[in-house]
Parts: structure tokens; sequence; C-alpha cells
């Protein structure tokens, strides 16, 4: 007994769980998601004792459940995973975060640090567990002395938040996590603010804006800080908008300056090749949105990104501008003063109808593509708050409409796997419902990524959040299943065996709802917000229809 007493003081002592929850108290991070392990066993131990652990089934959901949380409450996620297996589990959200600069620090146990590196074969022991950690995060550290502990955490979510943001890996030894805390340096290190260093010509960009008749925004991820300051620039100014899909949102999709995420359709362009300047902010150009690079874009260019590195890297770009968006547009709108309106706002007119006129016409025509799922697509911006996370995992709905048609109305709604993976979607949508437990979350999945993660729905039963899972029943990997049939006439590995998921529902005690009419759509989703918990919608998609044009990845095929 008084072993037990002693090795629970030594927990509520220790520097780890203590800085932990600090650093939680500190981002507002109210859940702290994990799978408890004998090599964590002391920073879960505290972070539940400060009401803020989940334990989720899985440690790639750990991650993925730390991103959903950040992308909505625009601050840090917090992961806890044990060494060996259990880190190496994490590694494909931990790419994912890195992909889309989430805001995570990830901390994972490791064996005792007298045995690190010796290769003895301890228990949960793995090689190289850090240079596994650093190829998959934006940093990551090792934690060798008692003294470091409290100061290399602190340090890691201080680089998490710091742009460029990402996630950051620290490797914790077992025993160095009963370590004392160092009450002389317990405060909370916090660098994040933003930095106001400008590297680039604003002056020639400045002149270039005014000089252009027909200009044109593409906003990316690296804009969603600075959307109040780009959505004021582009409306005082009369610019069309087109966004990447981590850019969505940056002024609402409701407003008749955003084309969207659009530029890769054959009316997107179009007008690219109608405009003479190109501002771009914050985006990668990734190949997905532009056509694998063949986009063709217009003559001038201007790039902004927080990254020098990124200047230029995909588009050739006459001016390029580092620094952080906000403070870019700020002196940008300041050396321009107005005369871009004052130099033809009859012009200015007719170039944004025009946007507007590509902006109706894509919709249009992607509203015909996918046939009766325009119905479901128009219940749930109806249905679902302005302020709710539309979390999608990569499937057919989401890849084809979900990511394009759905507006985006607040930019910490916009939550999908951005770097392509399947199966990650179940573990956002539920950090991402503790995030926001005021409004529902609804999640686009696939019955092919549902089962990657399908633990899940004990964390689901368990943790009991406003969460609407509307699973598209289509019997396989849909996405490459119409792949294969438009390049290669044949099958291999997409047509799969699913349960029943009204059994399996019930088998969670959740509740189940079947969606097989599309004019049924806005009553079942509706019936299922009420419920204010978690809910199954199972969209058969043989009975609910086929899609007018079917969806085919926009990839090389060689």
């Amino acid at each position: 007994m008084s072993e037990e007493l002693t090795t629970a003081d030594r927990v509520r002592g220790a520097a780890a769980g203590r800085t932990l929850c600090t650093l939680a108290e500190h981002h507002g991070i109210t859940h702290a998601f994990g799978v408890v392990s004998i090599h964590n066993q002391p920073i879960v131990d505290a972070l539940a004792a400060d009401g803020r652990f989940v334990p989720v089934r899985h440690e790639a959901t750990t991650v993925s459940a730390a991103d959903g949380f950040s992308r909505v409450a625009e601050t840090l996620g917090m992961a806890i995973t044990s060494t060996g297996t259990g880190a190496g589990n994490a590694a494909g959200s931990l790419i994912e975060a890195t992909t889309a600069g989430s805001r995570i620090l990830h901390v994972t146990g490791n064996i005792e640090s007298d045995y690190l590196g010796q290769g003895r074969g301890v228990i949960h022991e793995t090689k190289a567990q850090d240079d596994m950690l650093a190829a998959v995060s934006k940093a990551a550290y090792t934690v060798r002395s008692p003294l470091d502990v409290a100061t290399t955490l602190r340090k890691a979510a201080s680089d998490a938040m710091s742009a460029p943001t990402g996630p950051v890996s620290v490797e914790l030894p077992i025993d160095l996590q009963y370590a004392p805390e160092d009450v002389s340096s317990s405060s909370v290190v916090d660098r994040t603010g933003t930095s106001h260093t400008i590297s680039g010509d604003i002056e020639r960009a400045a002149a270039m804006l005014m000089a252009a008749e027909r200009p044109v925004v593409w906003a990316g991820g690296g804009a969603i800080g600075a959307r109040r300051e780009i959505a004021e620039f582009c409306r005082r100014y009369g610019l069309p908008v087109f966004t990447s899909n981590a850019g969505r949102g940056v002024l609402p999709e409701s407003d008749p300056l955003v084309i969207g995420n659009f530029a890769a359709t054959d009316g997107g362009q179009r007008l690219l090749e109608q405009a003479d300047l190109l501002l771009s902010i914050g985006t990668h150009f990734r190949s997905n949105e532009t056509r694998h690079y063949k986009l063709r874009m217009p003559a001038s260019h201007i790039q902004i990104d927080i990254e020098s590195a990124a200047l230029g890297r995909s588009y050739l770009c006459d001016v390029g501008i580092a620094g952080d968006a906000g403070t870019v547009i700020g002196a940008l709108d300041q050396a321009v003063s107005g005369q871009m309106v004052e130099a033809d706002e009859e012009g200015r007119a007719i170039w944004v109808n025009a946007a507007a006129e590509t902006r109706s016409e894509v919709r249009r025509a992607l509203a015909t593509n996918i046939g009766p799922y325009d119905k479901l697509c128009q219940a749930m911006r109806t249905v679902l708050p302005d302020d709710a996370p539309l979390v999608r995992d990569v499937t057919i709905p989401a890849s084809s409409w979900g990511n394009r048609l759905l507006d985006v109305l607040d930019p910490t709604t916009n939550v999908n796997a951005r770097g392509g993976g399947i199966g990650q979607g179940l573990g956002m949508a539920i950090g991402a419902a503790a995030a926001r437990p005021g409004a529902p979350t609804s999640l686009m999945v696939g019955d092919g990524g549902l089962m990657v993660h399908l633990g899940e729905f004990a964390t689901v039963a368990q943790q009991q959040p406003w969460l609407l899972m509307i699973v598209f029943n289509d019997g396989g990997y849909g996405v490459l299943r119409n792949l294969q049939d438009a390049h290669f006439g044949h099958r291999s590995g997409v047509d799969l065996v699913n349960p029943d998921f009204s059994q399996l529902a019930a088998a969670f005690d959740l509740r189940y709802e079947r969606l097989a009419d599309p004019a049924t759509a806005h009553r079942v989703l509706e019936r299922s917000i009420a419920h204010h918990g978690p809910v199954v919608v199972e969209v058969d998609c043989n009975e609910f229809g086929p899609m007018t044009v079917p969806f085919v990845p926009p990839v090389p095929v060689h």
C-alpha cells in the first residue's frame, strides 16, 4: 500500500504530467487524446486527473483526433501514444498533420533512458524511433535528462504553434516521466506571436496590382489565419477568389466573390486564362488542384507564403513575398492606398460579374454531375448550422462534391484529409466534435474508410459526441473502382464485404438511420441532428442512385 502511495505521489509531482496539464490550460486544450500504456502511464494519469484525457482505441486516432480538435479550435492539439509499435501506428496520421500544417504536440513514451539505443530488446523498444518521428513531424525531440523534461515539452508546444505550423513529437522515457517538476522553470513558454518580417518587393507588387485590369486571388491554407485582412482586401478592391481545399472559408463561400475550390474545372481554367494577374496567398498549388501542374495560370503572378522556399516552386512568380499573410496583405493595402478602385471601377465591375458567372457555372455543372446527391448536399447545408464542423474522409462524395459544392461558411469547420489518406475521418470527427460540443459535427465517410478504424465506434459510444456519421455504402473503394473501370478495364482489391451497419450501430447502442431516397434527405438529417448525440446515417448508394457522371480521381495513369 505504501508503495502505491509513493508512486501516486511521484506522479502528482512529476514534471511531465504537470507541464502537459499547464500547457493544456494555457492553450485551451479541453481534450487530450491517447492510448494508455506501461510506457506512458504517468502522463496519462496526470491528464486524466485533470479531466482532459480521452481514451481512443488506436494510436493513429490519437493524432487524427488531436488534428481535428486543433483545426476546429484553432489551437494546439495533444496526442499521447506509447513507444515502439504505438508510435509507429501514429506515423500515418502524423504525415497527414504535417501535410496540413496542423498544430499538434505528440508525446510518446519510451523505454528507460539508460537503455536507449542499446538494442537489448526491452519491451516496446524499436530501432531509430527518433528518426522515424523526425521524418513524419515538423520536428522531433528526445528527452534524455530529468532537467530537460519540462523545457522540452514547452519548446515542442511552441514549435508546433509557430509558423510554419506542424506536429512536433517528443520521446519521453518512462523513468523521466516520474522526474520531479523544477518549480524554478514552470512557466509556459509561448513564442507564437505573428512575425512581422517581410522579405520581398511590396512596392513592385502594389504597382502590378494597380496596373491589373482582371486580377484574381488564389487562397490556400496559409491564408486562413489572415482571413479577416484578406476578406477586407478582396472586397475593397473587387478581387475574385479561388481557393485550394485547405483555403476554403477564407471568405464565406456564400460570398459572390468566391469561386472556391474550382480552379481545375473547365470554367475555372477559362477564367484564369482571362485574368491578367494572379495573387496567390499561402498555397502550394497541389497536383490534384492544378491538373497535375498543367493548369495554365495568368501571365503575371505575385506569390505570398510564410516559407521562402515555396516561392516559385510549383509555378513561377514575378514577385515572391515571404512573410505572414496578414502582415503582407496589410502592407500591400497600404501601398495600394485605394488607387485600384479609382483606376477603373467600371472595368472592375465587369470582371467581378464575369467571375460571378463562372461561380454559378461551375456549381451548376457539378450539381448536374452528381445527380441525386445534390439533394443531400443541399440538405446538409440547410440543416447544419454555419459553425458545424464538416469532416470529410477520402470518399467519392467528399472528393466530388463535399470538397467543393458543400459551402464552407467558417474555415474552422473545414476538416478533411489533405494528404489524401483514407480512414482518418472518424478520428478527426471525434476531435472536431470535442472542440465544438455545442454544434453537430458531420462526418462524410465511405464504407471502406470507416473499416480502417472501426474500433473507434467504441470511442464514440463511450464519449457520446454530437456527431452524424454519414456512411456512404457502395460496397468497396469506389474512388479506386472508378479509376480502374476508366483506365484498366478490370478490378483488383476494390470490392469489399461489409457488415450490416444497422446491427453494427445496435451493437454499440448507437442510433441508426438509413437513407435510400434523396427526397427524404432533409427529414432524415433533421431527425438525426435533433438526437443531440452520435447517429450512424447509412446512405445506401445502390438505392440512392448513381452519380450522373462517375467520379474518376484526377491523377495521371502511366
